[in-house]
């Protein structure tokens, strides 16, 4: 047998197992390609969704009531933070908190001035303050217009307290949002007015010896 027949029967041979090796793995790279996409995604929306269920869990909430809670948040963290807190600093049952965490703009506020009106309480009014809270566009102020009043030793019942609060509360978010009042101008004085100036024509100075 020739040089060249040995020769081309191992370059053949050669290409038959680059070939062979070639295609699985071309194929697990189209394997990897396809899943890859699917791995990225699971990992990026899984977080905050399965802490908020997790931490609504422990605290008592049943699934149906934690997986439709976290869905429906904008800040499912923030949810479950809001759940918790009060839940374990309160008598408010994790349940009942769940509803008005989920109604609120901001849920962690919303935690603190119902754990701060409930311990200035001693809670007495701990349905009342995750309502009272829950109404407040500035709960955080609203709590520490409850705390304040009732630790000054402020001889009215705890609800009297609230509506107080809650009252003035409306009165600050409608004077912030009312329009910008007019300018008052005292008594004596007037307006500075601008006003465009006369043009001057030029002086032309007049040689010596002419009219």
């Amino acid at each position: 047998m020739s040089k060249k027949v040995v020769s081309k029967g191992k370059n053949e041979q050669g290409s038959s197992t680059s070939r062979i090796l070639i295609v699985p793995v071309l194929a697990i790279a189209g394997w990897l390609t396809t899943i890859w996409p699917n791995v990225a995604v699971a990992v990026s929306y899984s977080n905050d969704y399965s802490v908020c269920a997790g931490r609504l869990l422990s605290v008592g909430v049943t699934p149906e009531a934690a997986s439709l809670g976290c869905a429906k948040a904008l800040r499912p963290r923030d949810l479950a933070a809001c759940v918790v807190k009060i839940e374990k600093q309160t008598q408010i049952t994790a349940t009942d908190a769940l509803s008005s965490c989920n109604k609120a703009r901001r849920p962690e506020e919303l935690a603190t001035c119902v754990v701060g009106v409930s311990s200035s309480t001693q809670e007495a009014v701990n349905p009342a303050a995750l309502d009272y809270c829950g109404r407040s566009l500035l709960p955080v102020r609203f709590g520490q217009c409850v705390v304040g009043l009732h630790s000054g030793k402020i001889d009215l019942p705890p609800t009297q307290i609230l509506e107080t609060c809650i009252d003035a509360s409306d009165s600050v978010i409608g004077a912030s949002s009312s329009s910008t009042p007019q300018t008052i101008i005292p008594t004596g004085s007037s307006p500075s007015i601008e006003t465009n100036p006369v043009p001057t024509q030029p002086i032309i100075p007049t040689q010596p010896g002419t009219n």
